[in-house]
């Protein structure tokens, strides 16, 4: 071990439990940024700018390209601007990104009508008053567009960020749980986005809905730069808690010895080098295959409530079926404790344990299969399977992303995270793009499929998809790397 100068003496601090509780807030506020949109679009933003479902379907697909892009580069920005300063620069860009969604109706009675020196609501007059509907449609879609690049953006570097801050403060076994909780912040932003959101857009207008949300991000900013140093800098990390991070991490121990010895720093690996490594590939892999189902639930499920129950997002019982169904994806935080039950109970190296992890919940999606036949007896059915559906992705999601940090050099795994996110973003853009063009298609047709109609087909297909992504990936994932095998890097 090497020496951190620090006293030996007092209790293990803990203070790693408050590095994951930042962790939770911030990815509490970027989910609920993402959330505003699909959760005023429908009722609120939909008949003012006159969207159809393929105009929404093009507004998060062009998202999910963004943000997949700018996962490529978010996770080699944030190894190189290191995590504190990386993560300041992710959520500011983010934050801006959001509140600038709220001025989309200011600027397009601005290009549409001329007239720019409006309120929200003039905005909304000025609006209604233009004749020509395709011309507001194409202004609007392409403003949203811009403010969700810059969302994109900004949002890409939030994982790469906490899973490396969680590499640092949090020993192997451990990384599984603690993702797991800071990753449960996805489902409580979720949680508090139907009965905030709407309510919101209701008393105010939607346009503050985008605004209040987004200022959370700035106030995460003020209390993270006073939190966050490195583990063995930090005067709140005592050597016990030190040495219990670093518990399993002999071997970069002795890479670190190695280098002091050869009297030159650790090498880092270069972009282009990580897609040298079946461990890149599998991770990616699984991030493809599975990173869309989540990103579809969570834009497209209150869409589904509206289309097919005929729930509109601001109606109490809409509000309640969402809350509860994300109510139900805290049962992940399971998904983190069972890897590090097989470490310590199994003696499974932390990679087996974690692949073992994720197989058990790749089942759990299957039951989408049944969501659209048992909705018909009620819509309590499909808001219960999603919400299984989406505990299996998040605790499917927590240990997919301590793969990383099990294969690679820290110095290495935000770039990798980036490279994975950007694969999860690719199959987020190919399901949400081609759902707005199929349920559109659906209901003008009246389509038919497996006994379903319209829209209702629609959502079926996708539904089957979603069911089985988990383990078509699982199995790609364990083809290409069968077992524990470290990255070294010479």
């Amino acid at each position: 071990m090497m020496n951190t100068g620090k006293n030996v003496a007092g209790k293990l601090t803990s203070y790693r439990w408050v590095i994951c509780a930042m962790l939770f807030f911030a990815t509490t506020v970027n989910y609920l940024d993402r959330q505003v949109l699909s959760l005023t679009w429908k009722d609120f933003i939909a008949p003012e700018f006159h969207w159809t479902n393929n105009d929404y379907g093009n507004i998060t697909a062009l998202f999910s390209i963004f943000y997949a892009v700018s996962m490529l580069f978010a996770g080699r920005f944030v190894d190189w601007m290191d995590t504190k300063k990386g993560y300041l620069w992710s959520i500011g860009v983010w934050s801006v990104g959001a509140c600038a969604h709220a001025f989309c109706g200011i600027a397009t009675s601005g290009i549409a009508a001329g007239k720019w020196l409006v309120g929200f609501e003039g905005a909304r007059d000025v609006i209604a008053g233009v004749g020509n509907t395709g011309l507001i449609v194409s202004v609007s879609v392409v403003l949203f567009v811009f403010a969700r690049l810059i969302l994109a953006v900004g949002e890409a570097g939030n994982f790469p960020a906490a899973i490396k801050a969680t590499a640092e403060y949090f020993p192997k076994k451990d990384r599984a749980f603690s993702t797991s909780i800071f990753n449960a912040g996805a489902t409580v932003g979720a949680l508090v986005a139907p009965v905030s959101i709407p309510l919101i857009a209701k008393l105010w207008g939607w346009e503050m809905s985008f605004i209040v949300i987004g200022v959370l991000g700035f106030l995460w900013m003020g209390f993270w730069v006073f939190v966050y140093k490195k583990p063995e800098k930090h005067p709140l990390v005592n050597a016990k808690e030190l040495a219990y991070i670093r518990q399993d991490n002999e071997e970069d121990c002795e890479e670190d010895t190695t280098m002091q010895k050869k009297g030159r720093p650790e090498r880092k690996l270069s972009f282009l080098e990580c897609f040298r490594y079946k461990q890149t590939w599998a991770f990616a892999t699984g991030k493809f295959m599975t990173d869309g189902v989540w990103w579809f639930f969570l834009f497209w499920t209150p869409a589904y409530l509206s289309a097919v129950y005929n729930m509109k997002s601001s109606d109490p019982a809409s509000q309640i079926a969402i809350f509860t169904l994300y109510a139900i994806t805290l049962l992940s935080i399971i998904g983190g404790w069972l890897p590090t039950y097989f470490v310590d109970k199994k003696k499974m190296n932390p990679y087996a344990g974690r692949m073992k992890a994720m197989l058990i919940f790749a089942f759990f999606p299957l039951l989408a299969l049944l969501a659209q036949p048992l909705g018909g007896i009620s819509y309590w059915f499909p808001v219960i399977i999603i919400g299984i559906a989406g505990a299996a992705h998040q605790a499917w999601s927590a240990n997919i992303f301590s793969t990383v940090g099990d294969m690679f050099p820290k110095s290495a795994i935000a770039t990798v995270t980036g490279i994975g996110g950007m694969a999860g973003g690719v199959s987020s853009f190919i399901i949400n793009k081609s759902s707005g063009v199929l349920f559109d298609y659906a209901g003008q047709t009246q389509m038919v499929f497996m006994g379903f109609r319209g829209e209702e087909a629609g959502y079926f297909i996708i539904f089957s998809i979603c069911a089985v992504s988990y383990l078509i990936g699982w199995c790609i994932m364990k083809s290409l790397v069968p077992g524990y095998a470290p990255v070294t890097v010479d």
